[in-house]
């Protein structure tokens, strides 16, 4: 038969009509060409199994469920899951100007731009399985619930909120103009029912839903999101570990390019250091790669080495190897040959197409020394900035890095991390090193216990090669992933003599680089402007640069003024590093003072119209306040308290009646589920004075909040910081520790 035209595009309009039944979308099953979920293996029992369809099939009305039921009932059996594809729109997902979305309130359609970018395929990892990040961080179950949460916030008035219980849009209720427009809670499941077994059969039912962090709040901004994060944190380790404020010449090694991860190849190169990063997923590893985020890329462990000692590329075999303005595709030949050195030998290689590649290097064969006047230098010594993806196990990378040292006695490596989903490491989180990459989705869905077993031996040989290492000078932290935790549930020697429970042979970067951050009141605060406008975007970064310079202008201790340095330069540079992925977004660690003055002085200026639309203001939950989080957020936090999260909660709550437009609260986010509470919010600006007082209340509360929690349990930081507070606030009063001086009085407990 003759092919037959794609189905036409579905409108904003459409998108916001409700459920499309009648008649009912063309079936296209799960779609090829982009990256996909890993099968789910919830293990349901026959009865689940039936409940799961049942509570699936509940969205649609009875005459169109015998249609449903069995590519439901397929969808469940084929991936673990019923994602419900025959409803993934078809229409370009991304965030349109605000605008252009059919709403009678601006509040919902700042939302639905937020939802949408969060979905974008240019930021989500997999975004037909609604995941934007963390390999399971969701933002809706299925896409009946994307649907009628874009309906419902249509429709909705400023006297009603949105509520949403783990993906499902329980409805909009009568409220009052000062109420949240939405209010999201994910996953909060009973404590003693908090595992990750009940939590997969739950998902698989469709009743909880693990909403990462960002994902199901609606307020990821892609992978710049964590970049100026990563940024400060390599700054930092430089500063502590090598005592250095210059990083030129020396080699960062950690693996993930994923969701967030991604930022890691980015945050390398702004430091001015040597960057390499391991990625099994060759999707994601040129996702990057063509979003300008990840410079070079190779899978041969030989090129990493010699990338890091030779300015020549050269090993036996043929690879592509190009800059980041152009395509690299692993396995297909055919390219003109540039040597750097004139005495590599120049090739052309026909592809198996018969037609040559674009413009890339491709690196036959090493530098011939004995002809070569002067011999290559290390590329360390030369102080290149590089960002390197490795298409491989960083298992590999690490014992191949042991090897050159036990065999020539040269360290290649200075400071090292990992960003692997290790939050879920039994389901696509972590991928063993003894198998590629489809060979372990593979027996993941299989064999589950096979693969927990790999894994976990894995993890010992990833620790064993970073143990060895750090006899040298070189030195490792835990980026929060629970990396450490599971290699310590999988027998890894990660211990550390005398520790408590959240303390192991490495440090957390929160102990150790970003704790004094987060007691001084400095946390990831971000803002999207709806207008989707670039021009709006540059007018943000000038006011906050201003807005920043002003209070260094007026006076603040040396600590604080450190890091308002460090922030004043990384958004006066940040339009050159192309940050940019989906909506036009922007992050900028900041303290109060400076989030405050911010939010008032783009309020202005969207007032007399220099801002085309309205600034949505929100943050990372991993922030001062949001997160409790004991094996990061709150792992500096040594008073016993660590375990506790009253301040995720009471900051949820706090936001929502100090007038935050919308807010979430998670369990799970980062280091798993069950391991953390997590919230955050969001906050329209539209230029009205009701908008300032707004944001003048809810971003004192949600950096005050978390800063008088650390300095109730022993930070001294944090009690000069509250303290100041204040002094500048007669309405804030703090209760404030007395400390114990005396340690005999300890010595009471012997009598």
């Amino acid at each position: 038969p003759p092919p037959q035209p794609p189905p036409a595009m579905c409108s904003l309009q459409e998108l916001c009509s409700g459920l499309p039944l009648r008649p009912l979308p063309e079936n296209r099953g799960r779609r090829g060409g982009g990256a996909h979920a890993p099968v789910r293996t919830p293990g349901l029992s026959p009865a689940e199994e039936q409940l799961a369809l049942k509570n699936a099939l509940r969205y649609f009305p009875p005459d169109v469920q015998e249609v449903l039921a069995p590519e439901f009932a397929q969808e469940l059996r084929l991936y673990g899951h019923i994602y419900m594809y025959r409803f993934c729109p078809d229409l370009e997902m991304r965030a349109y100007p605000v605008e252009r979305y059919p709403c009678r309130t601006r509040a919902a359609a700042a939302i639905m731009l937020m939802i949408m970018n969060n979905l974008d395929p240019a930021v989500a990892q997999f975004p037909q399985e609604l995941v934007t990040y963390g390999g399971n961080g969701q933002v809706f179950s299925n896409w009946a619930q994307f649907w009628l949460t874009m309906s419902y916030l249509a429709q909705m008035t400023e006297e009603q909120t949105l509520v949403m219980y783990s993906g499902h849009p329980l409805g909009l209720f009568p409220s009052s103009p000062e109420a949240p427009r939405l209010v999201i809670t994910n996953g909060m499941v009973i404590p003693n029912y908090s595992s990750r077994t009940e939590y997969e059969k739950l998902f698989a039912m469709g009743v909880t839903m693990y909403g990462q962090m960002t994902a199901g709040s609606y307020c990821y901004i892609g992978p710049q999101g964590i970049v100026h994060g990563t940024v400060l944190t390599v700054l930092n380790a430089g500063r502590r570990y090598l005592g250095l404020q210059d990083l030129a010449g020396k080699v960062f090694v950690t693996s993930g390019l994923g969701g967030m991860s991604g930022a890691q190849a980015k945050a390398a190169v702004i430091v001015g250091c040597i960057g390499v990063i391991a990625e099994v997923d060759g999707a994601a590893l040129m996702k990057r790669h063509r979003q300008g985020w990840l410079m070079e890329v190779t899978d041969s462990l030989d090129r990493c080495i010699e990338r890091l000692r030779c300015d020549t590329w050269g090993s036996v075999g043929w690879e592509l190897l190009i800059s980041a303005s152009h395509w690299w595709l692993l396995g297909v030949w055919g390219a003109w040959v540039r040597p750097r050195c004139p005495h590599m030998r120049s090739h052309r290689r026909p592809s198996s197409c018969g037609r040559p590649l674009s413009s890339a290097t491709v690196w036959q064969r090493p530098c011939d020394w004995a002809a070569c006047p002067a011999p290559c230098r290390e590329a360390r010594k030369r102080k290149e900035v590089l960002s390197l993806g490795y298409h491989g196990n960083v298992v590999d990378l690490w014992e191949r890095l042991v090897h050159e040292l036990d065999t020539t006695g040269e360290l290649l490596v200075d400071l090292g991390s990992d960003q692997t989903s290790c939050h879920n490491p039994f389901n696509g989180g972590y991928y063993p090193v003894q198998l590629g990459f489809a060979e372990a989705q593979s027996l993941m869905a299989s064999d589950p216990t096979a693969f927990k077993s790999l894994v976990q031996e894995s993890l010992r040989r990833h620790v064993s090669a970073i143990n060895r290492l750090a006899r040298e000078h070189f030195f490792f932290w835990d980026y929060g992933n629970a990396f450490l935790l599971e290699a310590q549930r999988a027998g890894a020697d990660v211990g550390k003599p005398g520790a408590n429970r959240t303390e192991f042979r490495y440090p957390s970067y929160v102990q150790h680089i970003m704790g004094d951050i987060f007691s001084q009141g400095f946390g990831p605060f971000r803002w999207v402007c709806t207008s989707g406008d670039p021009q709006d975007l540059a007018v943000t970064d000038r006011l906050a640069t201003s807005a920043l310079e002003e209070i260094v202008a007026a006076g603040v201790t040396p600590a604080v003024k450190l890091q308002y340095v460090d922030n004043i330069r990384w958004i006066q540079e940040a339009a050159k590093h192309q940050l940019v992925v989906g909506s036009q977004a922007r992050i900028l660690y900041s303290d109060q003072k400076g989030r405050v003055a911010i939010a008032v002085a783009f309020n202005q200026a969207i007032a007399r119209g220099e801002l085309k639309a309205p600034v949505v203001l929100s943050r990372d939950h991993h922030d001062v306040s949001g997160t409790d989080s004991p094996f990061r957020e709150t792992s500096n936090i040594y008073d016993g308290s660590a375990f506790c999260a009253d301040m995720a909660v009471q900051n949820f709550v706090g936001d929502a009646f100090r007038g935050a437009t919308w807010i979430a609260l998670h369990n799970g986010g980062g280091v798993g589920w069950g391991e953390v509470i997590n919230g955050g919010f969001g906050l329209v600006l539209d230029g009205t004075e009701d908008a300032e007082q707004k944001a003048r209340r809810v971003l004192s509360w949600d950096v005050a909040n978390g800063v008088a929690r650390r300095c109730w349990s022993g930070s001294p930081m944090a009690y000069e910081v509250i303290c100041q507070t204040m002094r500048e606030d007669s309405g804030m009063v703090v209760t404030l520790p007395h400390a114990v001086t005396d340690e005999r009085l300890l010595q009471a407990l012997r009598l």
